[in-house]
């Protein structure tokens, strides 16, 4: 029998000691450590490649041949421009979302549409095998190809896919694995961190792209995903709310690409559906424009995202006036709403002031604040702003405006959908003119307002 050794671990955050405490001193939570003993050898560190390997070589940086990444496309054209153009083989890609956010679904149609070309091995722990089949029936995807495994231990998971050698693997989910020689429940901290390092160990050795699911909840109880992102390679969350069939798919972390990048999908009856032209369901606007509307132009990734932004300023009966914004950040809000009065001469202190950015997008780009901005001068003033004009900039503390990056990108974007007019940091103006278009170029918080 394998000699085991024993450590002390946070259930909570994962923190490591050398003995029992009732307190974890890293997030403060009691009697969350617990014993993990882990035995040498074990039958899934054999099969993921830990054991009989040889010291590693010393290299120099330019001794290294860098090749090309290889990539192999995933069928869906969003899944491959969030993960940097494709599927990379050897990879470990976690996709986080909440339950039902569509994940599974996204998952299966991608691996029958693999299957056909290459051998893929869809492991379910949560749904039975039949489950996952009438998803399929429902969904109208091929089946015929598809290699199905109902298990949960990965000592188990890691000796049939050695027999089987599939190209791509699904871990559907990483909270129901477990390794038999942790003394943890699945799903704890232990039992989900130690299960990953042994699916990644497997996928670099083999050469096996692994995609793993984790669930995020509402109360933010399970820290699983979070514990895994130090060691996999792409870590990609699918977002979406009940009452939106719209889903985005974001990058948190990516080794062979960028991050941040945006993927846009429709939940179906026939299952995720791709949106090539996410600009399109954002600008969904009524014919008769209100005041405090205006269109923005947002950088997401590698591609511009026209998104409305909508503002309201209403008298306050409260002493202390709300501020509210949704989809953007409370704090710059406080900020921009300081650098008008100071800069623009507008006192909204007695105002609640509202912030929407339509289509539950979230910006974080501070190319935003000049739209914003000039949304609540339009609420404040109850004044139409045209329909044909768009605005980006980020304002400073000074009142000044200033460039943001890819400028010509956004405006050429903006054109693309019959936008007319922008409201633009001076430095961003194209050095040709872009037709049928009228650029105001802007320095000052002031000229923007005039320009309006």
């Amino acid at each position: 029998m394998a000699k085991s050794k024993s450590a002390w671990v946070c259930n909570e955050c994962g923190a490591d000691y050398s003995r029992w405490m009732g307190q974890c001193m890293e997030c403060k939570a009691w009697n969350s450590v617990i014993e993990m003993r882990i035995a040498k050898d074990t039958k899934a560190e054999k099969y993921a490649g830990y054991a009989g390997q040889t010291h590693a070589k010393i290299e120099t940086l330019s001794s290294i041949e860098v090749k090309d990444l290889p990539r192999f496309s995933s069928g869906l054209t969003e899944l491959d421009r969030v993960l940097g153009g494709g599927i990379v083989p050897g990879s470990a890609i976690l996709i986080g979302g909440s339950p039902g956010a569509g994940k599974s679904t996204m998952l299966l149609q991608t691996m029958c549409f693999l299957a056909q070309n290459m051998s893929v091995l869809y492991i379910t722990g949560e749904e039975s095998l039949q489950q996952v089949a009438m998803r399929a029936e429902r969904l109208g995807l091929p089946k015929d190809k598809l290699q199905l495994l109902s298990e949960t231990n990965i000592e188990n998971i890691c000796v049939l896919a050695k027999e089987v050698k599939p190209s791509v693997m699904v871990i559907d989910s990483i909270q129901v694995m477990h390794l038999p020689d942790i003394q943890s429940a699945p799903g704890s901290v232990a039992q989900v961190r130690e299960s990953a390092a042994v699916l990644t160990r497997y996928a670099k050795q083999n050469h096996v792209s692994i995609f793993m699911v984790g669930h995020v909840t509402k109360d933010g109880s399970l820290a699983g995903p979070k514990v895994l992102e130090h060691c996999i390679d792409c870590s990609i969350l699918l977002d979406g709310s009940e009452d939106n069939r719209y889903r985005t798919l974001r990058s948190h972390k990516n080794r062979f690409g960028a991050v941040n990048e945006l993927g846009v999908f429709a939940m179906t009856d026939k299952g995720m559906r791709e949106v090539t032209n996410p600009s399109a369901i954002f600008l969904t606007r009524d014919e008769s424009v209100s005041s405090g509307s205006i269109v923005m132009v947002v950088w997401e990734g590698t591609r511009p995202l026209l998104v409305e932004i909508q503002a309201l300023a209403d008298t306050s009966q409260l002493g202390n006036p709300r501020r509210v914004a949704v989809g953007m950040d409370q704090n710059r809000l406080s900020m921009l709403l300081a650098i008008l009065h100071r800069h623009g001469g507008l006192q909204l202190g007695d105002q609640d002031v509202f912030i929407n950015v339509v289509g539950g997008v979230r910006v974080t780009e501070t190319g935003a604040d000049l739209a914003l901005l000039l949304a609540l001068v339009s609420s404040f003033k109850n004044t139409t702003l045209p329909q044909e004009l768009i605005a980006f900039g980020e304002v400073g503390l000074s009142g000044e405006i200033r460039p943001v990056p890819n400028g010509v990108e956004r405006l050429k974007e903006a054109a693309k959908h019959g936008f007319k007019k922008a409201i633009v940091p001076k430095q961003n103006v194209p050095k040709q003119k872009i037709e049928g278009m009228e650029i105001i170029p802007v320095t000052k918080l002031v000229q923007a307002l005039e320009a309006i």
